[in-house]
């Protein structure tokens, strides 16, 4: 049998101008921090900030795009943060090689192992997809700033729908109240009689 070597998957492209799709990296992104308490009357007690954050688009691509009535599915962009290998360096978890090996695993389901990228103008190494914060902004200023920004870096397919479904498998956990015994610990028995 030949040795066959295996199809080149990219995983980013680079895109420039206002159109927005699920996967693109957005560094700087301005977000909003509220404060985490209200005062007994009621009231926000400090002022609301901006900050700026990388992240990435979650919200899919189908939902950002002009129908034919000119409007859209959305009004909203959801967001989720990056944090890149060398910002967590003094993590618990992620400052070391194994927490990375363990979430490439797939064992951590708040977040989400992005490749390096060595497109130039646009490097960066690993980053972690924190799926457990998330952020909304109007899809109008998303898009006025992507198009500032000119280049930016877009998770291309295969990668960019792994990405999705690493976000709805996250948000889309069940709990049970009484699970079913481990079957390790249950006599045999045959169902239906």
């Amino acid at each position: 049998m030949p040795n066959v070597e295996p199809k080149e998957y990219p995983w980013y492209g680079i895109v420039s101008g206002r159109e927005l799709e699920q996967g693109d990296l957005l560094f700087g992104c301005p977000v909003l921090e509220i404060p985490r308490k209200i005062d007994e009357s009621g009231e926000v007690t400090s002022e609301i900030t901006v900050r700026h954050q990388n992240v990435v688009i979650v919200t899919q691509s189908c939902d950002l795009t002009v129908r034919d009535d000119g409007k859209r599915n959305v009004d909203e962009v959801i967001l989720c943060p990056i944090y890149f290998k060398n910002e967590l360096t003094t993590h618990g978890i992620f400052g070391k090689n194994e927490g990375w090996e363990s979430c490439r695993k797939g064992r951590h389901p708040g977040y989400h192992l992005l490749n390096n990228c060595d497109s130039p103008g646009h490097e960066f190494e690993f980053g972690l997809v924190d799926l457990r914060r998330v952020y909304s902004l109007s899809i109008g200023f998303v898009e006025e700033f992507a198009a500032r920004k000119g280049e930016r870096v877009r998770l291309l397919p295969p990668y960019r729908e792994h990405l999705s479904q690493a976000f709805a498998r996250f948000f889309m956990r069940v709990g049970l109240p009484v699970d079913i015994p481990p079957f390790l610990t249950q006599r045999s028995s045959t169902v239906g009689g």
